[in-house]
């Protein structure tokens, strides 16, 4: 199981798009000095931060006046692969491993980035957190996702960038779980102290089982 945004793609468009684009067309649309308009988009984010609303593209229009969805469109040239993902994803095929995408990104928002990066023709199967009305970080997600894909813990690994995502992995039995230290390959790399982690997902493929 791999997670989207910060695994497998670049996490600086999101980083760009929620830190810098959003708030910046709030101001214009409040008419408000960008620095207040700023605080005011962080303290909405704050307050749903871990739900599922927080990745909802529906609930963000909604409650900041903006066409979150058509933005997103707007500036999809941005969407890309981390470096050498696509190797690690090839590696994990070229074994006849089951390849699972498992993401919180809303449906919307897959399938604008599905778009421009054909990730879907890369993987066995793209499963999104809404479509089980919880969010990876609860064990309701992980009971219901199991409900749909019959999959073994015991020799599953979960790799992802959210540290309370492979928490939430590991308390519901998922044995293998590593983590993304470097998910913006703007940014430098995070450190990682309570599971397994590597920089990028591509170093991975070396210790793929046969």
């Amino acid at each position: 199981m791999v997670d989207m945004d910060g695994t497998l793609l670049d996490l600086a468009f999101d980083n760009f798009f929620w830190q810098e684009l959003v708030p910046s067309r709030y101001a214009i649309l409040r008419n408000l000095p960008e620095a207040d308009a700023r605080v005011e988009v962080l303290r909405q984010y704050n307050h749903v931060e871990g739900q599922l609303a927080w990745y909802c593209i529906d609930h963000w229009s909604s409650t900041l006046g903006l066409d979150i969805r058509a933005l997103k469109w707007e500036h999809r040239e941005r969407v890309r692969y981390l470096p050498r993902a696509t190797e690690f994803l090839e590696a994990v095929r070229d074994r006849g491993k089951r390849l699972l995408l498992v993401t919180n990104a809303h449906r919307a928002s897959l399938e604008i980035k599905v778009a421009q990066t054909s990730l879907d023709r890369k993987v066995d199967a793209v499963f999104s957190s809404h479509d089980f009305d919880a969010p990876k970080q609860s064990q309701a997600f992980w009971h219901r996702f199991r409900d749909v894909e019959d999959f073994d813990p015991e020799s599953t690994l979960m790799i992802e960038d959210s540290v309370s995502v492979l928490e939430a992995a590991s308390a519901y039995g998922v044995r293998f779980t590593c983590a993304i230290r470097r998910p913006d390959s703007g940014e430098p790399a995070r450190e990682v102290t309570s599971f397994p982690a590597v920089d990028s997902i591509h170093e991975l493929c070396d210790d793929l089982p046969v």
